[in-house]
């Protein structure tokens, strides 16, 4: 299993986890009522684990592959499967929703709620997340555009591969960044300053992950053909103007990887 909790869970049903919610944000409303809503999160969490055995706060969850690991922490966990994220922000936003799926498919529970406190009422949102492990690890491999001719693509898209083998597609982009960063040499050797020219006239330089010197990759997430074929255009306007020789594109979607290479 690529991820890995110390708490044992508890796979709760659609209905245990509403009746859960219930009791958890009665007692977020009553804290709300007496707190108001100007505090940062953390002391909103303190204040339901005091009011509340059952809550354990910040619980970790690891994720490795080969060299790499990294750890996580699901903001509360009630009766070991009620995953509630905690925010205090202006809005509930679609990263808040990602980050709450991203730990969902992490830990093979299927229900949680994002809780933000900043409103004058509280705001809550139930996420819910369908896909096993299994269902996550079967997708297609297009490679037709792809040049494993290019320095270090062939080993960029070996490791890659081996990574979503194992950990399966939806995950949050910024974790196979980092886990093909790390397997490719670590940000030291990955991350490199990068000219970038104008009509003939240097307009600054840009940090670029490289896998060599001149080669430059990028992952997505894209599901519509439109948003597709928007970035590859804006990838070449980018090469037209940076000092590099390829850009090495990988497409994480749910169902299909694709591999590009853009020269």
């Amino acid at each position: 299993m690529p991820a890995s909790c110390p708490i044992p869970l508890r796979f709760l049903s659609q209905e245990e986890f509403g009746e859960l919610s219930f009791e958890v944000m009665r007692d977020v409303f009553a804290i709300h009522n007496s707190l108001g809503r100007l505090f940062d999160e953390s002391i909103y969490k303190h204040a339901l684990a005091a009011r509340r055995r059952d809550v354990m706060l910040e619980v970790p969850i690891d994720v490795s592959f080969g060299s790499f690991s990294k750890r996580y922490f699901m903001d509360v966990l009630a009766q070991g499967g009620g995953v509630f994220e905690f925010k205090a922000v202006d809005g509930i936003a679609p990263r808040h929703r990602a980050q709450l799926i991203h730990y969902l498919l992490l830990t093979g529970l299927k229900h949680g709620m994002l809780v933000n406190l900043r409103g004058d009422q509280v705001e809550r949102e139930f996420v819910n997340a369908s896909l096993t492990l299994e269902d996550r690890r079967c997708f297609s491999v297009e490679t037709g555009a792809w040049a494993d001719s290019v320095s270090g693509a062939s080993k960029m898209r070996e490791t890659l591969l081996a990574i979503l083998n194992d950990w399966g597609t939806c995950l949050e982009l910024p974790l196979y960044n980092e886990a093909l960063m790390h397997l490719l040499g670590g940000e030291a050797n990955v991350l490199r300053m990068t000219e970038i020219r104008l009509e003939g006239v240097s307009v600054g330089s840009q940090l670029f992950r490289q896998v060599s010197d001149g080669v430059a990759f990028k992952l997505t997430a894209f599901e519509a053909e439109e948003s597709l074929e928007r970035f590859a255009a804006a990838a070449r306007r980018m090469l037209a103007c940076a000092s590099l020789q390829a850009l090495l594109w990988v497409n994480i979607a749910r169902h299909r990887i694709t591999f590009v290479t853009l020269q």
